[in-house]
C-alpha cells in the first residue's frame, strides 16, 4: 500500500527538493514467511534492482526495449504478476518498500517464469526522481493507496497535487495514469486532484470502467459482494 507523507516545513530560503517533502510509503512491520525469504535468496539477483541515484537503463534491466509501466506500492503482489503475465509486451517496474511483499513478488515471479517484472524496494518517490528522466514511462499504476481514514490524517494521502505534478513529468505525452480505490472520499478527491492538473485528460466522465487488465483481488471481491464500491480513475498525459 502507499501513502503520502508531508510533514510541516522548515523555513528556507531555498526549495525543499520534491523527495524530501512526499514519500510513497509509511513503514509498518511485517514478518516475512519462509518462503518469501527464500525468495529472496532464490530470484532476488533475477527480478531486484539496487536503488541508484543515476538513471536506470531500462533496456539492461530488462534485456529488451519494451514500454515501461510504473507500478507504485504493489502490497503482495498479486493483481502485478497476473498484470504482467496478461501484458507479456510491457516491461513492469514495481516499486514497494515492504520486505513481504516483495518477497512474495519474488516468488510469484520466480516460480511463473514471469519475465517483464523488475522491483526496486524503495520510496518510489526518490526512484521517479533519480532513476527515471522526464517522459520515460508509458504508463503509471497505483491501486489502493493508504486511504488514511481520518481527517487529521488527509495530509498523509499519496494522491495530492504535488505528488501528481512530479509524477505526470514522468509519463510520455500519450502514457496514462492509472488509479484505484475502494474508499468513496478518496476516490473524490483522487478525482479532483487529476482533473485539476493540466497535463491530465480523463478518458471518462468522472469514474473510469474497471479496465480488463486490472484483476479483482480477493479482498475486492469480498468487498464487492458486501456491496462496497470500487472506483478506478484512468488519465491521459496531454
Amino acid at each position: 500500500m502507499t501513502s503520502a507523507d508531508l510533514p510541516d516545513a522548515a523555513p528556507t530560503d531555498t526549495p525543499t527538493p520534491f523527495m524530501r517533502v512526499i514519500k510513497s510509503y509509511v513503514l509498518r512491520a511485517g514478518r516475512m514467511g519462509p518462503g518469501q525469504t527464500r525468495a529472496f535468496e532464490q530470484y532476488g539477483a533475477k527480478f531486484l534492482l539496487p536503488y541508484q541515484t543515476s538513471r536506470l537503463d531500462t533496456t539492461s534491466a530488462f534485456g529488451r526495449a519494451a514500454p515501461l509501466i510504473l507500478e507504485i506500492g504493489f502490497g503482495m503482489g498479486d493483481a502485478t504478476a497476473k498484470i504482467a503475465q496478461t501484458r507479456p509486451d510491457d516491461n513492469f517496474l514495481c516499486c514497494e518498500v515492504h520486505a513481504p511483499g516483495v518477497g512474495a513478488l519474488l516468488k510469484r515471479c520466480g516460480e511463473a517464469l514471469i519475465s517483464n517484472i523488475r522491483i526496486v524496494q524503495h520510496d518510489a518517490v526518490e526512484v521517479m526522481d533519480h532513476m527515471l528522466g522526464d517522459n520515460s514511462l508509458d504508463g503509471v499504476h497505483i491501486f489502493f493507496p493508504d486511504p488514511w481514514h481520518k481527517s487529521r490524517h488527509h495530509k498523509r494521502r499519496l494522491i495530492q497535487s504535488p505528488f501528481v505534478h512530479r509524477l505526470v513529468q514522468h509519463i510520455r505525452p500519450g502514457g496514462y495514469l492509472h488509479l484505484a480505490t475502494d474508499w468513496q472520499p478518496y476516490a473524490e478527491q483522487m478525482l479532483d486532484v487529476l482533473s485539476a492538473e493540466p497535463l491530465l485528460q480523463n478518458t471518462a466522465e468522472g469514474f473510469a470502467p474497471k479496465p480488463d487488465y486490472r484483476p479483482l483481488t480477493k479482498f475486492e471481491n469480498r468487498g464487492l459482494k458486501l456491496g462496497h464500491g470500487v472506483w478506478d480513475l484512468v488519465f491521459l498525459r496531454r
